[in-house]
């Protein structure tokens, strides 16, 4: 068995190699991180030796990120999220399954992953609808035993190049059209999440779960309470919600990701009230009664 050591430093390693990575200016990156230029070199000279790759390339005074560079910076400020969330007590595992409580500014962003058999325990008629449709269509988006469930669905597919999820179709019933409203819902196709109502925060908090049924090719069932905006003045309004995430395929065999999101106050999240979780208004439960299959 080979003993693999780790440097000491690859949080901060990982902080110079993102930041380096967004910004592609040395300079902009020492101010960002309070630090200095051969600090953010040596971080990066040791990341690529421990890696074996180069994931910066320079020309003409500039840095571009290598196509290594480019596959490992989703990773890399992921390692960065999640270590920052269980550093500051945000993240844990609650019965082996991924626990997520931030404040994101003045909005509280909870998120409690659960097993498949809560579909049945205490999922609405709405996911337990989904979770058939899904299986009956073995996840082809196109299927007929998928029809029923299109018009509730968001659906994603990642582009490798901007390592964004760009947002393919939504549904006209969907929670995310009867939230926000058609104009918005309408103009949402193709873009990335970072651009869709609830800004890059909220991108970075989607992705974690995006990415784990991207890796899987499977499904995964989370309860979420958290405030969005709603409405013309896009006032912060408190929403609960349970949501199926589903690995999918398009009709030309690459994969996509299905969101369907009912909204409720029938969700359990470790650390949220009783008057957190009711916060919603009641008018904004879908309580939606699912067509049935022939």
């Amino acid at each position: 068995m080979t003993n693999r050591s780790s440097p000491a430093l690859l949080f901060e390693m990982l902080r110079s190699f993102a930041s380096l990575a967004r910004t592609l200016n040395l300079s902009e990156s020492v101010r960002e991180l309070d630090s200095t230029r051969q600090t953010i070199r040596r971080h990066i000279a040791s990341l690529e030796a421990h890696k074996g790759r180069k994931l910066f390339s320079f020309h003409n005074r500039q840095y571009q990120l290598t196509e290594d560079g480019r596959n490992a910076l989703r990773e890399a400020e992921e390692l960065i999220a999640r270590g920052e969330a269980w550093l500051h007590g945000e993240s844990k595992h609650v019965n082996e399954l991924f626990y997520l409580g931030k404040q994101i500014g003045d909005v509280p962003y909870y998120l409690q992953q659960h097993p498949l058999t809560a579909i049945w325990d205490m999922g609405s008629p709405l996911i337990q609808f989904g979770f058939h449709a899904w299986a009956r269509s073995e996840g082809a988006l196109e299927s007929p035993a998928f029809a029923l469930l299109r018009p509730y669905l968001m659906v994603f597919r990642f582009n490798d190049d901007t390592g964004d999820w760009i947002c393919t179709e939504v549904g006209e019933a969907s929670s995310y059209a009867t939230w926000f409203g058609w104009k918005k819902y309408r103009s949402s196709v193709g873009k990335g999440i970072a651009n869709l109502p609830g800004g890059p925060g909220f991108a970075n908090l989607l992705a974690i779960p995006f990415h784990d049924v991207a890796t899987t090719r499977g499904i995964r069932l989370d309860h979420i309470h958290t405030r969005i905006g709603h409405g013309d003045d896009n006032e912060l309004k408190a929403i609960s919600y349970q949501r199926l995430a589903m690995a999918c395929r398009f009709a030309d065999g690459e994969f996509a990701l299905a969101t369907l999101i009912d909204r409720t106050r029938n969700v359990v999240i470790a650390n949220l009230s009783d008057t957190e979780r009711d916060a919603m208004d009641a008018e904004f439960t879908m309580n939606v009664i699912p067509p049935q299959f022939d």
